[in-house]
């Protein structure tokens, strides 16, 4: 990875001293780019990944995210990562790889040790992805309204038709991943936190809505199967929920935040 610039970073939601980074990819020298605030706890980071269909500000210019999770994270005095990984890339090969470059840039230039990876929906499914593939760079996991298996969830959006957004993420899913699940099963197997739960042994914790027609409840509930038992790991559904109700929750994150400090 390349860093291309840095410079200050300002918006309506912006706290003070978020900074933008430039930078190129190893992968292809396709051109990205992320926001970060350094915080007075320069071990700890808080790692933010938007959802389908915006893009690394979102932290700050989603009015309810900001107003629920910002001021927690704040208070944490941790830092903040909102990377934003090629758009709508679901965690595919690439953009995983960019975000280990990123986190080991912020390791050599920013004192980053630890991690938590707290985000939802496309998000909290880009959390789980990465901690299978680099459980090393993950210290703690919170994730909200998340697919844990993007070959079935892929699938499942398919026959809905009369949903564009679920057609829309399929066919993100599908350019990222290098084609549909048929077509690279080795790629959507690496990237499916349901079939390597194994390696998923930091702090997790899940939400989901039960009535969530984005991503369907049986994606968490598959998981929380798989994990059930294991020590510091969570599991909430929320009754009548839709795919939004997860996002509220902020009990999940203080969970994850006294394990990862040994609280």
């Amino acid at each position: 990875m390349k860093i291309c610039s840095l410079q200050p970073a300002t918006g309506p939601g912006f706290p003070g001293e978020v900074r933008r980074v430039d930078y190129e990819s190893a992968v292809d020298g396709r051109r990205d780019w992320a926001l970060l605030r350094p915080g007075a706890n320069r071990g700890l980071w808080i790692v933010v990944i938007h959802g389908h269909g915006s893009q690394g500000n979102q932290l700050f210019t989603h009015e309810d995210i900001r107003k629920t999770w910002l001021p927690r994270f704040l208070a944490t005095g941790a830092g903040l990562l909102t990377p934003n990984l090629r758009g709508n890339a679901w965690m595919g090969p690439a953009a995983a790889a960019d975000l280990h470059a990123l986190l080991a840039w912020l390791r050599a230039e920013h004192g980053l040790r630890q991690t938590i990876f707290s985000s939802g929906s496309m998000g909290g499914t880009s959390n789980l992805i990465y901690g299978v593939l680099h459980p090393e760079d993950v210290g703690g996991i919170v994730a909200r309204g998340a697919a844990s298996d993007p070959a079935s969830y892929h699938d499942w959006c398919l026959p809905q038709r009369d949903k564009g957004i679920l057609q829309q993420i399929a066919q993100a899913i599908r350019e990222s991943y290098g084609g549909a699940p048929g077509d690279a099963p080795a790629v959507y197997d690496r990237h499916s936190a349901l079939r390597h739960a194994d390696t998923l042994t930091m702090p997790v914790c899940l939400s989901h809505g039960g009535a969530d027609t984005v991503i369907p409840v049986s994606q968490s509930r598959a998981l929380a199967e798989r994990l059930n038992g294991r020590a510091h790991f969570s599991y909430k559904e929320i009754p009548g929920g839709n795919h939004d109700s997860p996002l509220r929750e902020t009990g999940d994150f203080d969970r994850v935040l006294k394990t990862v400090r040994g609280e």
